[in-house]
């Protein structure tokens, strides 16, 4: 059976495109409009006719629910996600909520409230979905977190493998000598922080692999994903452990904010401690010194993660979780450990 998805590769447009030249949207050129409209007579394609009801019926907005206020990591998937959208002539409507909120609980209101034609989720807590993520009826997205153990029918997921990162960071940073390493960010709860807590798993399965032992209690803090946060927390954790000669920060946001903190202590990156975060945005390529990281590839999960939704809109189509690849950048803020000076304000 021939679906929107093939429409899309034989014509050689976007998903976006073909929906709005199924739907009728004006912004569409006419020789993208006439391709797709030759495909869909010789492959005799049918739109899902639930759908397109439900779209004549209703102008409501797909909705974006992004979890924390200050996270720079969401704050650039959304701006792509955004624009995918609107070029595919979708209304869009966005909801910040605090990072510990309960974004299942919002959409459930949210689908009572303005009857949404799905919901993109920018981070998530699954405790909250597999708690009430059936009560959503509406197709829906999950990036930056995978729901792939979930047994729910509505929810597709595009996410980094965190475990996998995290265990490439502390084994990245025992390699350039670094025996005491700290971690901040996140939290080390499964229900807490399940990214966090994924991350973490990584890198203990990379400090057990090498032979070292990490004593969560002197070289971990928590933190929120704020550069406020990452500032606090690394100065809690370099007061309570001055022997750490490298941090791990779970996101860049909070890796800016540790730097800041480091150099407030008197403290040099990388000669005195080096420094690596996760995420790769746009700010961390002007640090200085500029920040290593891990960098997830916000374009493709932003297109990867529309595109699912708009399928799954159009036509019936089978949820999907796939991992995304990321890479390792090595910038200017790691080096090998030396001795250094003394911590200022201890």
């Amino acid at each position: 059976m021939t679906t929107i998805k093939d429409i899309a590769r034989l014509s050689g447009y976007s998903i976006g495109t073909v929906s709005r030249v199924i739907n009728n949207h004006p912004d569409v050129s006419e020789a993208a409009r006439i391709k797709v409209e030759q495909v869909i007579r010789e492959q005799n394609f049918q739109p899902n006719s639930n759908a397109k009801q439900l779209k004549q019926q209703s102008n409501s907005a797909i909705t974006i629910i992004v979890k924390g206020y200050e996270n720079m990591f969401f704050e650039g998937i959304l701006e792509r996600v955004q624009a995918i959208l609107r070029d595919s002539g979708e209304d869009v409507a966005v909801a910040f909520l605090d990072e510990y909120s309960n974004e299942v609980q919002t959409a459930i209101q949210l689908c009572a409230a303005r009857k949404p034609k799905g919901f993109i989720f920018l981070g998530g807590n699954l405790e909250f979905f597999k708690q009430d993520g059936h009560k959503i009826d509406v197709p829906c997205v999950l990036l930056t977190n995978t729901a792939k153990d979930l047994e729910l029918t509505n929810l597709s997921s595009y996410s980094t493998n965190d475990e996998e990162a995290g265990y490439t960071v502390i084994d990245y940073l025992i390699r350039q000598g670094h025996s005491k390493v700290g971690i901040i960010g996140g939290s080390a709860s499964r229900i807490g922080s399940q990214i966090g807590f994924r991350r973490m798993k990584g890198c203990l399965d990379a400090f057990a692999e090498h032979g070292l032992f990490f004593d969560e209690k002197t070289q971990y803090q928590p933190s929120r994903f704020s550069m406020a946060g990452g500032y606090e927390s690394t100065q809690k954790l370099l007061k309570k452990n001055p022997e750490i000669t490298a941090i791990f920060a779970i996101g860049d946001t909070i890796a800016i904010g540790a730097m800041r903190a480091i150099k407030d202590m008197g403290l040099s990156i990388p000669e005195d401690i080096s420094v690596i975060g996760y995420d790769g945005i746009e700010s961390g390529r002007y640090t200085i010194p500029r920040l290593s990281t891990i960098h997830q590839d916000t374009e493709l999960l932003a297109r990867k993660g529309v595109e699912d939704l708009l399928l799954r809109i159009n036509y019936s189509h089978p949820i999907t979780h796939e991992d995304i690849n990321y890479t390792m950048v090595e910038g200017e803020s790691v080096a090998k450990p030396r001795k250094r000076k003394e911590i200022r304000g201890r």
